[in-house]
């Protein structure tokens, strides 16, 4: 599997989210949140400040999910990258 572009193959994280009172918020309750943090498993060819392997938060109301061999990833473009962890 090789990304082409500006396109970032990613395994999403499933995190707890801890609010600034330190109550933790549930997958569900995170879900209403607009970043989610990812693994970049594959950067595009063109990609050249993201690498394999790095956390990254991205924009979650950007790309698409995708399933290859049995294993979900989602596919997002560079732009959509918000911070590299």
């Amino acid at each position: 599997m090789k990304a082409i572009n500006k396109y970032i193959i990613i395994k999403t994280v499933d995190e707890e989210v801890k609010t600034s009172s330190g109550f933790f918020l549930s997958a569900k309750e995170s879900d209403s949140m607009r970043y989610k943090k990812g693994v970049v498993v594959e950067p595009g060819s063109n990609v050249e400040t993201i690498k394999s392997g790095d956390e990254i938060l991205y924009d979650k109301a950007r790309g698409f999910t995708i399933i290859i061999d049995g294993e979900t990833y989602t596919i997002i473009v560079e732009n959509d990258v918000i911070v590299v962890l």
